[in-house]
């Protein structure tokens, strides 16, 4: 039997990838590392046993794949990729097309596809978790369009579907599609994190228990807020074990796998401002320090963090979670603007908004209406649209309201101050880096520009200072 397309790695992601792909109608050729695992997997796939090759060794195979053949890598990011490759190499021809779904760096990316010699390379950023893969992903391809156009078949028919239409699309050239996943993880962990911080004001500041929560999540889940992750949000927090909430059982210590880190390396090289998903990326760095926070408590004290009556609505925290939404999102769209005019992807905005509707993390209902101001409005930044500037106008008075009690009261919130602190420099017209400025050229003559005078370059009256 000749499979259509392969798929190397059989692990949680790779084994549902292959499942959704045999369910779909396509025979899929199936190769691990461990023989029994791949047997395993096959005894065990019921009735989409008959669209599945399993193979015991790299040749056997490449040889069950119809030339030109596409084959899957759905390995470990890092060395073993470059591992995988390499011993692939040999079976391959020059039409055979290696296709990276893992969570690459993109600068691995492009340089895998740099140096591909006799075979062709795509790289896929896939989004959607164990779910996502086995029912519908989010999919976003990186490289030579035509090796895109090839495989598109059986991407698209694979990935989720927003009213129909496949959420699976061509980014651009060599990264492109994992630099659009980093972002995208890079968005899901702030989101997670404005989520924890909401979550914290409710269950630290009015000392609300988790059920309670889980029931205004679920309320918020039917508004503007409408997403996956406070849809299990609201789940998480509802559920129990051994009669306690889950919540109140788990260690606080976040997990990560270094995407929300790699977005926020690029963006400060891009020089491009996500302080929302910097203070995200942050917070999960400070959490994983559980003795040092501890200790800081016994020398300090707990934080006075329950609030007055009155300090802070429950509809004021809804506001602040919309705001903190909007902005991250805005700054994640800036962040891959910068991306597009540095390495000359020419990434389709509007596109990206609508792959990320259905089958991946931060899929919501805003989404589509970010689609349509990315469209209406090139070249604009996504919180001058008017749509989403009038959200912002309605709700940055109950983000200002919850960052102002959390600060006066001690409960953390650096991801929504941050978003708060970037909206209000992003309004005003006359910043303080003219003291910047000056500083600068008082002890490195570094000059400046003036408001009442051409040039670049000029100084200031510090005389002998100058050093």
């Amino acid at each position: 039997m000749a499979a259509q397309i392969g798929l190397i790695g059989l692990g949680t992601m790779g084994a549902m990838l292959a499942l959704n792909i045999a369910e779909k109608g396509f025979q899929i050729a199936v190769w691990n590392r461990t023989t029994a695992v791949t047997h395993q997997f096959k005894a065990e796939a019921g009735a989409l046993a008959g669209q599945i090759v399993a193979t015991e060794t790299l040749a056997e195979f490449v040889a069950a794949i119809t030339p030109p053949r596409s084959i899957i890598l759905m390995v470990p990011a890092g060395p073993v990729v470059d591992d995988q490759i390499a011993a692939l190499k040999g079976h391959l021809g020059p039409d055979d097309l290696i296709i990276d779904a893992g969570n690459a760096n993109f600068h691995d990316t492009n340089r895998r596809s740099a140096a591909a010699s006799g075979y062709r390379f795509l790289g896929m950023g896939v989004s959607g978790g164990e779910e996502g893969a086995r029912h519908g992903p989010s999919i976003m391809g990186g490289g030579a369009r035509e090796d895109w156009d090839r495989v598109a078949p059986v991407l698209e028919a694979i990935s989720a579907k927003y009213e129909g239409t496949p959420c699976a699309t061509w980014m651009g050239p060599g990264g492109a599609g994992h630099f659009v996943k980093a972002v995208h993880n890079g968005i899901e962990y702030a989101d997670m994190q404005m989520i924890a911080e909401i979550y914290g004001v409710m269950r630290d500041g009015l000392g609300m228990e988790a059920a309670a929560i889980g029931d205004v999540l679920d309320g918020w889940n039917k508004g503007p807020l409408q997403s996956y992750l406070i849809e299990i949000s609201a789940a998480v927090s509802k559920a129990v074990d051994g009669g306690k909430p889950m919540l109140d059982v788990i260690l606080d210590k976040a997990g990560q796998k270094g995407t929300g880190r790699w977005t926020v390396i690029e963006a400060q090289q891009l020089s491009a401002p996500i302080p929302v998903i910097e203070a995200a990326v942050m917070a999960r760095n400070v959490s994983a320090r559980l003795e040092e926070r501890q200790a800081g408590e016994a020398v300090f004290g707990a934080a006075p963090v329950a609030l007055p009556a009155g300090a802070v609505t429950v509809a004021q925290l809804e506001q602040a979670m919309i705001a903190g939404k909007i902005l991250c999102y805005a700054q994640g769209f800036a962040l891959i603007v910068a991306a597009s005019a540095e390495f000359g992807w020419d990434l389709p905005l509007p596109d990206i908004a609508r792959v990320w509707r259905e089958g991946c993390i931060i899929r919501s209902s805003m989404l589509n209406d970010m689609a349509t101001a990315l469209e209406q409005g090139p070249g604009r930044g996504l919180m001058l649209a008017p749509f989403f500037a009038d959200h912002l106008k309605a709700a940055t008075p109950g983000l200002r309201a919850v960052v102002s009690a959390g600060a006066a009261h001690g409960l953390p919130l650096p991801a929504l101050s941050a978003g708060l602190a970037w909206f209000d420099m992003m309004r005003t017209g006359r910043s303080t880096a003219n003291m910047i400025q000056a500083q600068r050229d008082f002890f490195g003559a570094h000059g400046f520009e003036r408001l009442d005078q051409a040039g670049k370059g000029l100084h200031g009256p510090w005389g002998g200072h100058m050093v």
